[in-house]
């Protein structure tokens, strides 16, 4: 490396929470314990889109989604930083699903037991799936203001250590290697299209990326219900959603956060909007043209290159790397799983 990059490199990692260092560390920590997720095509979706689109399966991701990632390199963080490697009597977080999950169960591999604050309305399936990994749930409103004090009170009574879901630099170095292994998988990449709540990934993504391979664009995408992030680049300034968002996206109704801003602010090239009616569409593209249960967060990305306003983006991006962020998907919200009945045994047969 030359001077001046490494000059250069010293102030990217004083000016943002973690640096690209941080990252290839993670990838050391947790590579041997997550899956590599597979990189697929559609010709279908390359077709409707005059581009050629590779969809990284983080769905098939342990847990369901890439939050596994973020969630293991911060547990095993906590494990190496505390004297003589002592374990934390607790961990804690708040979560709408995917991120509690992906705590509680890296927590259990290390014998640590976690605490997740869950909003009410937070899908059925996240909830049982977070008591189904073994981690004691406590409930809030939808509110910052209720999650953060439901937090603080969990936290004070079992003395436990708080990783948050998106601002802790551990977690957003995790999530930053997704894009490690996309540079390998699709060498000649041209852009990355990151679905984005609390920023945790795209932050973590675009780190990596334009330190790595500046010429690729990092692009977020958001519902236009839950457009902080869209309104904090417009104006320049953090500007959080003013009230809990209206979505079918569950897994990015947070905002963005301090740690996270800075690194969106310099580093995403674009940040792109999408109505709820898209969402639903992108989504259900995926169920039926690629056989892969996405969940609508997932479907934000599809939604945002299919939109009319991606159409603006340059010819020369032609290579398109979508992260299919998770498939953890709450079949009871669908209406013909809701109305469904067991079926009586047939006649012929006996029971």
């Amino acid at each position: 490396m030359k001077p001046t990059c490494r000059k250069q490199q010293r102030t990217m990692c004083a000016q943002y929470c973690i640096s690209l260092a941080d990252v290839e560390k993670a990838h050391v920590n947790i590579r041997d314990f997550i899956h590599l997720t597979p990189v697929l095509t559609s010709s279908i979706l390359n077709q409707g889109t005059g581009r050629n689109l590779f969809f990284k399966c983080e769905l098939f991701q342990k847990t369901g989604s890439f939050k596994f990632r973020g969630a293991l390199n911060a547990i095993r963080g906590l494990i190496r930083t505390t004297s003589e490697g002592k374990k934390p009597k607790a961990v804690v977080t708040h979560s709408s699903g995917n991120h509690g999950q992906a705590l509680t169960y890296a927590a259990k591999l290390e014998g640590i037991p976690a605490y997740i604050v869950v909003p009410q309305t937070a899908p059925k399936c996240k909830k049982l799936a977070i008591q189904a990994y073994g981690a004691s749930i406590a409930y809030s409103e939808q509110s910052d203001e209720s999650r953060e004090k439901v937090t603080k009170r969990i936290i004070e009574e079992t003395e436990g250590i708080m990783v948050h879901p998106n601002q802790e630099p551990a977690v957003i170095a995790g999530q930053g290697t997704i894009v490690l292994e996309v540079l390998n998988q699709v060498p000649l990449v041209d852009a990355v299209v990151v679905p984005v709540g609390g920023g945790g990934m795209v932050a973590g993504i675009a780190i990596t990326v334009k330190a790595l391979r500046p010429s690729v664009k990092v692009y977020a995408a958001e519902p236009l219900n839950a457009d902080d992030c869209y309104q904090s680049k417009m104006k320049g300034e953090l500007t959080p959603n003013p009230y809990p968002p209206e979505t079918i996206a569950d897994g990015v109704k947070s905002s963005i956060g301090f740690n996270t801003w800075p690194i969106i602010r310099d580093l995403v090239d674009d940040v792109f909007t999408v109505t709820e009616d898209e969402i639903k569409h992108a989504t259900q593209l995926v169920w039926e043209r690629m056989k892969l249960l996405i969940e609508p967060t997932a479907g934000v990305g599809v939604a945002a290159v299919l939109s009319q306003r991606f159409q603006t983006v340059s010819p020369e991006v032609k290579n398109i790397c979508i992260v299919l962020s998770g498939g953890n998907v709450d079949l009871t919200s669908l209406t013909w799983v809701k109305q469904a009945e067991t079926p009586a045994p047939h006649p012929s047969v006996s029971v």
